[in-house]
């Protein structure tokens, strides 16, 4: 069983959501996800998302844009970023790691390679924000070929058919965005939050995740209360750029406030 598959399975027995939280990969130094990734599953965190760099990540507010541009100026590539995916999984980290990139450096990598090498590293998903469902279907298949979710994204305007027929297509989990725009923390989130979930939960039963704008303890539990995963990516970024040189020390005490808010 996939990792991803398994974690949910777990989860959903003990009545609770997943703490996925966002990291990207050669911030805020090259080697840096080798000892943060560690840190946060000691801290709580249930699933980890891994940011392979890119020069235009368009999906992705002014924290991530920052903290990738800092990844690429050191040196990340896609071939290392999976390079550090399986030193992760040689010094024991079993928990799902998920990729998040963009198809122009799966395309340079070649599809089926990546999918190939991705397999190799250790990843159990892929999120592809900028790759068209109605386009992916070649993508979809070589990853899945070597036992990979393609995990698809819905936003607030998705409608109701397509959001059917997205999460027919969705492995792992179904990633809602909770607001429209780009990541980012905010303030509050978006009041019709609940409705975009139960929209979902409508059309299918696979696991669902809200990501985008979660920068709080207490956002976290809301979204808890509704969904099957919270996924925290720009807070976390910028709790470790204001880390004084501790990122590891940083990201485990933000991600713990975040699981206490999760409950047991």
């Amino acid at each position: 069983m996939n990792r991803i598959d398994a974690l949910f399975r777990h989860t959903r027995a003990q009545g609770r959501a997943a703490l996925m939280p966002y990291l990207t990969l050669g911030y805020p130094t090259l080697n840096a996800a080798l000892e943060l990734v560690p840190a946060l599953l000691d801290a709580g965190a249930d699933l980890i998302e891994l940011g392979i760099p890119f020069s235009d990540p368009l999906a992705d507010g002014a924290t991530i844009q920052t903290a990738s541009q800092q990844a690429l100026d050191a040196g990340m590539t896609p071939a290392l970023a999976l390079e550090q995916v399986a030193r992760l999984r040689a010094t024991g980290v079993d928990a799902p790691l998920v990729l998040m990139t963009y198809m122009n450096p799966v395309v340079q990598m070649g599809v089926k390679a990546f999918a190939r090498e991705a397999a190799q590293a250790g990843a159990d998903g892929v999120i592809v924000p900028d790759a068209p469902p109605e386009e992916a279907r070649p993508l979809e298949e070589a990853l899945a070929a070597h036992g990979l979710a393609l995990i698809y994204l819905a936003a607030p305007t998705t409608p109701r058919p397509r959001l059917a027929w997205l999460a027919r297509r969705t492995r792992g989990f179904l990633y809602l965005v909770s607001l429209t725009g780009v990541t980012g923390a905010r303030r509050a989130l978006p009041p019709d939050l609940e409705a975009l979930v139960a929209r979902a939960r409508g059309v299918t039963d696979k696991p669902l995740a809200v990501g985008f704008g979660i920068a709080t303890p207490e956002q976290a539990a809301r979204v808890a209360r509704v969904a099957d995963g919270v996924i925290v990516g720009s807070a976390l970024l910028r709790a470790i750029a204001a880390s004084a040189g501790e990122p590891a020390s940083a990201a485990r005490r933000f991600v713990a406030r975040l699981r206490d808010a999760l409950g047991p």
